[in-house]
This record gives structure tokens, sequence and C-alpha cells, in this order.
């Protein structure tokens, strides 16, 4: 399998303050995808900081950082669900489409790290 390492989840109380600050480190914008997530493509990896109340997610159901997800793209999205359904996955989620474009999974491994597979056809790198 054909797999890349794409974006990395950093979580944030403050996304408006979040963005202030990475945007003057890194001298970019970057692109605002969500109420609650400010994309900065850092040469085809995206750091995406992310304030799960902004974005509505109820923080009282996980624990602030226990959402930092690796994304990976991957070729062919259903099969490795299938095959991610065959493990002892600690959870596993539907394939979805999210507001930005991007079909997708969540889930995480039989140790609880958190993962998202996604279409590589679908991949958003939040050009701007």
């Amino acid at each position: 399998m054909k797999a890349k390492l794409y974006r990395i989840i950093l979580p944030v109380k403050d996304i408006d303050k979040a963005e202030n600050f990475y945007s003057r480190v890194f001298g970019a914008k970057g692109i605002r995808v969500s109420p609650g997530r400010h994309y900065f493509n850092l040469n085809g990896v995206i750091l995406a900081c992310y304030d799960p109340e902004a974005d509505g997610d109820n923080l009282s159901e996980w624990n602030f950082h226990e959402n930092q997800y690796i994304y990976i793209a991957v070729a062919d999205l259903e099969k490795t669900r299938s095959i991610m359904k065959e493990l002892d996955c600690y959870s596993l989620g539907e394939i979805e489409t999210m507001p930005w474009g991007e079909t997708l999974f969540y889930a995480n491994d039989p140790f609880g790290n958190p993962i998202c597979f996604v279409d590589e056809e679908t991949v958003f790198k939040g050009n701007e």
C-alpha cells in the first residue's frame, strides 16, 4: 500500500489566537476550513489548528488532547477500512464526507491512538 502522512492536528483553545500566532510565525495566513479549523500548508504537510469548542464538538465527551489524529491518504479507502475491520481496532468509524470535501473514516488502533484514513483523491491541503 502506498500511503502518505499529510496532516497533523494541533488542539488549541482559541482558534483566532492560534491563527494570529501561526500566521506570524510562518509568514502566511493559512486558510479557515471550518469555524474551529485553520490549516497551514507547510510544504505539503498540513498543520491543522483545531478548536473543538468553536467547531461545536463537545469537550466533555473526550479529553482535549485525545483528538490529535494523524491523517493518512490512501488509494483505496474502502479496502483500508475493510482490513481495519478485520483487525483489533479500539474503534472504527464509518466512511463519511466532511464539509471541506474529504472522504474519510476515523479509527483508533488497538492501543487507542487516533488515526484518520482519507481517500487520496479528496485530500484537502488548505492551499490558499
